[in-house]
């Protein structure tokens, strides 16, 4: 439409200058060019109409697709709102539900995590709604108001006056003619007089609606690019102040996240300083466990009953499992965190401090060790 629009310019320029030297054979000169349509004042009003009209449609169809951009992030944005709010959440049933007995790190973080995630789908709940009442709906208002519409049919009105002048000067420029050649006779000269008369209207009218459609149309443009490069901005701003304090939680998260890792670390490192060693071998030569026990660790007896407070996975041949509340016959302990006894029929080594003495144990429990 623009190509065709810009040929149909030119076209109405040609036409005039081809109608300016046509006029000029008609009339001879008489009334000069101040008689013509086409004058010189006429054509730069024409043509500040061209440009206003060209420019005041670009800018509405930018307007246009700034409309359909932030429309289309508003959609986009909420559906990452929803999809974050479920991670928030997730996150947060994770931290208050979790039960590790290695400690509560992750717990703190998970939650730490999900009051962040909340906080920075809040803050893109704001950025949109702005967004929204801020950028979309003003210009939407002016692309769908009538000033630029008002403004265009002014336009459109002094097109149109100005194609009836053009007419109308061919039509005052042949009948001057007439009259010469038919020697002033009274029924031309009337004609001519009306001719002219109308060419005068004609062009008063153009004039004042050439004055009135610039000035609406330089109205438009101006509040155009008012009002779009405010939006623009606003927009900027919007995202701009989104992003800073997003970063400003992304900061404060990573620093407890990174405290919690220490902390968590630290455990585990004094945790495998702790570690008991691995239990001692047999004595081949007499299948005995080679170890010493401690002095005084054991009753005169040598033996002692003890009830099992943590359950413990044997992760060799010579060591014994252990289940929470079993009862284990202990008959040596080493120096080395190390005991060795028997339960439910089966001898092995096992961590002392994973059983507790008892000095009376029930008889059906006596009977379960052997």
């Amino acid at each position: 439409m623009e190509a065709i629009r810009k040929q149909a310019t030119k076209l109405r320029e040609q036409v005039a200058k081809q109608q300016q030297a046509v006029l000029k054979q008609f009339v001879g000169g008489i009334g000069g060019l101040d008689n013509l349509v086409s004058d010189e004042n006429e054509v730069q009003q024409h043509q500040k109409l061209e440009k206003l009209y060209i420019s005041t449609r670009a800018a509405k169809h930018f307007q246009r697709d700034i409309v359909r951009g932030v429309e289309g992030y508003i959609v986009t944005g909420t559906k990452q709102v929803e999809i974050g709010t479920k991670l928030s959440e997730d996150s947060r049933k994770y931290g208050t539900e979790n039960t590790c007995t290695n400690g509560s790190t992750l717990s703190k973080v998970a939650l730490g995590y999900s009051r962040a995630r909340a906080q920075i789908e809040k803050e893109r709940e704001n950025l949109l709604k702005l967004l929204g009442t801020q950028v979309a709906e003003p210009i939407r208002a002016m692309v769908v108001g009538s000033a630029l519409e008002d403004a265009r049919h002014l336009a459109q009105r002094y097109d149109r006056v100005r194609q009836e002048a053009e007419a109308q000067v061919i039509d005052v420029a042949r009948r001057q003619a007439r009259v010469r050649e038919t020697n002033f006779t009274s029924d031309n000269i009337l004609k001519l007089e009306a001719a002219e008369t109308k060419l005068h209207e004609l062009k008063s009218n153009m004039a004042t609606l050439g004055k009135e459609a610039a000035a609406a149309m330089a109205a438009v443009e101006g509040q155009q690019q008012r009002l779009t490069l405010q939006r623009l901005i606003a927009m900027v701003e919007a995202e701009r102040t989104y992003h800073q304090r997003v970063l400003e939680i992304l900061d404060q998260l990573e620093g407890e996240m990174l405290s919690e890792r220490q902390g968590f670390e630290a455990h585990h490192v004094a945790a495998a300083d702790n570690i008991n060693p691995p239990p001692p071998a047999y004595n081949e030569t007499e299948d005995l466990f080679a170890s010493h026990t401690y002095d005084g660790s054991t009753d005169g007896m040598g033996y002692f009953l003890g009830e099992v407070i943590h359950g413990y996975q044997a992760e060799s041949d010579v060591e014994l499992t252990l289940a929470v509340g079993d009862y284990v016959v202990v008959r040596k302990v080493t120096n080395n965190g190390w005991a060795e006894g028997e339960c439910k029929g089966k001898a092995g080594w096992f961590p002392f401090e994973y059983v507790e003495r008892r000095e009376r144990v029930l008889a059906s429990k006596v009977a379960e060790v052997f």
